[in-house]
């Protein structure tokens, strides 16, 4: 496993955070996902081997919020 943390822009409520928790969660190989809406970020546990970054950061931008 590894772990990544990604900022993630344009949040601004828990509903926000539980979006970007799903579709990160959806992903093949992650294991498990913590989004912070006070620090704009989100923290993913995820089997390289199954997913990777590019992904992880598609998944948030395909949500509608950006990945830095």
């Amino acid at each position: 496993m590894e772990e990544i943390v990604i900022g993630v822009g344009g949040m601004s409520c828990q509903g926000c955070v539980r979006n970007v928790t799903g579709v990160l969660e959806a992903l093949p190989g992650v294991a498990r996902v913590e989004v912070s809406l006070e620090a704009a970020q989100a923290r993913i546990d995820f089997d390289p081997a199954r997913t990777g970054v590019a992904a992880l950061r598609q998944a948030i931008e395909d949500a509608g919020f950006d990945a830095a």
